[in-house]
């Protein structure tokens, strides 16, 4: 099993795709500690693992950094280590055009998926270095272009890309990798979210797309795929990765390790201002 012995924090456990991760991460060999603000949830997918004994679970709320900082004091006392961390929490926000932009839910879209994401790795650190191999594992969206009607969200998971770069450079040294994952248009939270903000603020395309997906006729993406990319990020498999974006969807993620010299020796797998130089420009 690809990751047996490993301890596993999952923050986001509570959602489509956390519980999908913990899940695989369970048949892989890890012991789970799921962490979420819906205890309710969390306990039916703990319910459902393939291992229940290697599930546990604790209601947080990651935007918070005082629950943070007790529910990672709480993890050191119970574990001593953690091999694992995923920030799998995450909201829409805002979901509206511009001019009509709530601040109060473009700072709750922050609060949770940019400053939860830093809680969760902050407080982990100490933990994480008592590893071997520490491996982080974030989650960026929005496409790779711009997001109309959904700037709180774009903006948001734009922050977390520069992140776990930023992230990723500065804890190298210690032997803790730092990735991110782009999990494509899954059926989950947002898609209701999105349905109950309506066409006129979500716009009409937007709205329609996710009533086919809700309905099963839509071109949703199965939470699985990004579950099994966790699974490669989480091993010995990805190597030296770091600070790179992987999309669960478009890559070719199970070739990475036949690449990952060019790949460490290059932009790619990441964000970057394109200059005239890079079009054949003089200018």
């Amino acid at each position: 099993m690809k990751l047996e012995g490993r301890l596993a924090v999952i923050t986001g456990g509570s959602g489509t795709i956390g519980g999908a991760i913990a899940h695989f991460f369970v048949r892989e060999g890890a012991q789970v500690l799921l962490a979420g603000r819906n205890q309710a949830a969390l306990a039916a997918i703990a319910a459902q693992s393939p291992r229940r004994e290697a599930v546990s679970l604790r209601r947080v709320d990651v935007g918070e950094a005082n629950e943070m900082k007790e529910f990672f004091d709480q993890v050191a006392d119970t574990w001593g280590r953690l091999d694992i961390l995923v920030t799998a929490a995450g909201v829409y926000g805002e979901i509206n055009p511009l001019e009509a932009a709530d601040p109060i839910a473009w700072q709750e879209a922050f609060k949770i998926n940019v400053f939860g994401t830093m809680h969760a790795v902050c407080f982990a650190l100490p933990l994480l270095k008592k590893s071997h191999e520490a491996r982080v594992i974030t989650f960026a969206g929005g496409g790779e272009g711009p997001l109309a009607r959904f700037s709180s969200y774009a903006s948001s998971k734009g922050a977390i890309l520069r992140f776990a770069e930023t992230a990723a450079a500065e804890l190298w040294p210690l032997g803790i990798t730092v990735n991110a994952i782009s999990p494509g248009l899954v059926n989950s939270g947002f898609v209701s979210d999105l349905i109950a903000a309506g066409p006129e603020r979500s716009g009409r395309q937007k709205y329609e797309e996710a009533r086919q997906q809700l309905a099963g006729i839509g071109g949703a993406v199965s939470p699985e795929r990004a579950a099994a990319l966790a699974v490669f990020l989480a091993s010995s498999e990805a190597g030296a990765l770091t600070g790179k974006n992987i999309s669960a969807v478009w890559d070719k993620w199970e070739d990475i390790p036949r690449h990952l010299p060019e790949i460490m020796n290059s932009d790619i797998y990441t964000s970057r201002r394109i200059k005239p130089k890079d079009r054949g420009y003089a200018w």
